[in-house]
């Protein structure tokens, strides 16, 4: 059985995205917080795009069309994240085949996204997905001298 692509637009199908993407975003502290972050992120655009299998989430991405100085309009991906049961089934791939049709439906001409530097197996997808690295990309605390 394949899965559904559907974004989660109600609280309820938010929350029951929350165990999934707890596993990539472990900072989180709990389904309302996460409902609470993803309804203060739609403000700037961002969308959570559901691969459903039964009523549950198998995959997500959540992205947001945006446009910066440096590179005009682009596709930026926020989260991408499969069950690890899932994983090398080609999930990721045909969720991210989903955002850029949205994007290029839009006239966007890319689809951006960052990963960690010790992301190794992430890294592999992405080059295997045809992405390629552009950017280092820096960051300081702000809360600590």
């Amino acid at each position: 059985m394949s899965e559904t692509m559907r974004h989660a637009e109600t609280e309820a199908d938010i929350a029951l995205c929350f165990p999934l993407m707890r596993e990539l975003r472990p900072h989180l502290s709990g389904v309302e917080e996460f409902i609470v972050r993803v309804n203060r992120q739609r403000a700037d655009g961002y969308r959570l795009l559901a691969a459903w299998r039964n009523g549950v989430p198998q995959g997500l991405a959540g992205y947001r069309m945006t446009e910066m100085l440096v590179r005009g309009p682009f596709c930026y991906v926020d989260d991408l994240v499969v069950r690890p049961d899932g994983r090398r089934s080609g999930l990721g791939a045909r969720l991210l085949d989903a955002v850029a049709a949205e994007a290029r439906a839009k006239g966007l001409p890319d689809l951006v996204l960052d990963t960690a530097i010790g992301n190794a197996l992430g890294q592999r997808f992405y080059f295997r997905y045809g992405m390629l690295p552009t950017a280092l990309r820096f960051a300081k605390r702000l809360d600590r001298p």
